[in-house]
C-alpha cells in the first residue's frame, strides 16, 4: 500500500509561522503535525512507500522526514498550486495499487486495521458536523456513498469528508483526474479532488463512508491551539525539571527547554532550546530558541528563535521576530 501526502500549499492562514517553515512542520504537543500523522503510519508493515508532493519549502519536508522515518520515501514538486486533483496527477506514476491519501492540515484517530477487506473501490472518512460548507460532504444512497459535493451551500448533507481516503486502485484514480484536466472541470477554480471521485463514481465505482473518531483542523492559529489541547489531553503531555516554577497539566516541555519562575499551562508546548523566565503561560505554543520573559502570554502561537518581553500579550508572532 502507498500513501501520498499532498502539502505543497503555502499556508496562508497560518501566516506568518508559514513564511520560513511549511505548515505541516508547525510544532503541536511537543512535534510537527506531519510527525503525529505519520507515527499513525509507521507501525504499519503494509505500507510500501510515503510519497509527499512538496512545494513551498519543501526541502525542510524532505530533511524531517529523513531525519526521523525509515520509510521508502519519494517526492513530487507541485509548482503550480491548481488544486488537489493538479497534486495527485503530478504523482501518478505512484498512483498503482491500494493507496491512502491524506492531507496533514488535520489529526485524525480511524481504524485503519481493515482497509484491505472493505469491499469498495474508494472509501472516504469522514465526520458529521453541523455546518458543512467549508468542506467536503458525501450524499449517501443505500449504504453507497453516490455523491461527493464540495463546500455546499446549504445543510443537508453533514458527513464532512476529513481529508482521508483509501483507494483500492490508484490507477483508476489517475484515470478520473485526467478526465478532469483534460475537461477541464473544476470547482471554484481549482481541480479537486471530491470531483475525480465524483468521475469514478459516475463511472461504476463502489464508494463507501467511513467514520473517523477524532477530527481536528490544523488550518488556522486558534485551530493548531485547540489540535495542541486535545493532544496534551490525550498523551502527548511530559515535563522536565524546571526552575522555580508551576506546571499546570497538561503541559509539553521538550528536553533543552529552560523555564525559571513562572507558572506553564494549562495546555502549553515549549519546545527545546526555548527559554521562558518570569511568565505565565498558557493555552500557547512556544517553538525551538524563542525566549519568552515577564510576559503573560495566553493563545499565542510564537515562531522559532522569536523573541518576546512585556506584560500582556495574545500574539502570533513568526520565527526570528522580537518584541518588546
Amino acid at each position: 500500500m502507498k500513501v501520498i501526502i499532498p502539502l505543497a500549499g503555502y499556508g496562508k492562514r497560518l501566516r506568518p509561522q508559514t513564511w520560513s517553515k511549511p505548515k505541516p512542520l508547525i510544532n503541536v504537543a511537543g512535534k510537527p503535525m506531519l510527525g503525529h500523522i505519520l507515527d499513525i503510519f509507521a507501525p504499519m508493515e503494509e505500507v510500501e512507500d510515503v510519497v509527499f508532493i512538496v512545494g513551498w519549502l519543501g526541502e525542510q519536508i524532505e530533511e524531517y522526514v529523513g531525519a526521523n522515518y525509515r520509510f521508502r520515501s519519494h517526492y513530487v514538486v507541485q509548482e503550480e498550486l491548481k488544486g488537489q486533483a493538479h497534486a495527485l496527477h503530478l504523482a501518478r506514476e505512484h498512483l498503482t495499487g491500494p493507496c491512502v491519501i491524506l492531507f496533514v492540515d488535520t489529526y485524525f484517530e480511524a481504524d485503519l486495521s481493515q482497509l484491505g477487506t472493505i469491499d469498495a473501490d474508494v472509501v472516504a472518512f469522514v465526520k458529521e458536523v453541523e455546518d458543512p460548507r467549508r468542506f467536503g460532504v458525501v450524499v449517501e444512497e443505500a449504504g453507497r456513498v453516490v455523491r461527493i459535493i464540495e463546500k455546499p451551500e446549504g445543510f443537508e448533507h453533514r458527513k464532512v469528508v476529513v481529508g482521508l481516503y483509501y483507494v483500492r486502485e490508484g490507477r483508476d484514480l489517475a484515470s478520473a483526474i485526467e478526465y478532469l484536466l483534460a475537461h477541464e472541470i473544476q470547482t471554484k477554480g481549482e481541480y479537486y479532488l471530491a470531483d475525480a471521485f465524483q468521475v469514478m463514481i459516475d463511472r461504476g465505482a463502489h464508494c463507501v463512508s467511513r467514520p473517523v473518531s477524532v477530527w481536528e483542523d490544523c488550518g488556522t492559529p486558534d485551530t493548531v491551539l485547540g489540535t495542541n489541547r486535545y493532544l496534551l489531553e490525550h498523551g502527548h503531555a511530559r515535563t522536565i525539571e524546571t526552575v522555580n516554577t508551576v506546571l499546570v497539566p497538561p503541559v509539553h516541555i521538550a528536553d533543552g527547554a529552560h523555564i525559571e519562575n513562572a507558572v506553564i499551562g494549562p495546555y502549553a508546548t515549549v519546545a527545546a532550546g526555548a527559554v521562558v523566565r518570569n511568565a505565565l503561560v498558557r493555552d500557547a505554543i512556544i517553538e525551538e530558541g524563542a525566549r519568552v520573559e515577564n510576559i503573560l502570554l495566553e493563545g499565542s502561537l510564537v515562531g522559532r528563535d522569536a523573541s518576546l518581553c512585556g506584560t500582556f500579550r495574545r500574539v502570533n508572532v513568526g520565527d526570528d521576530t522580537t518584541i518588546v
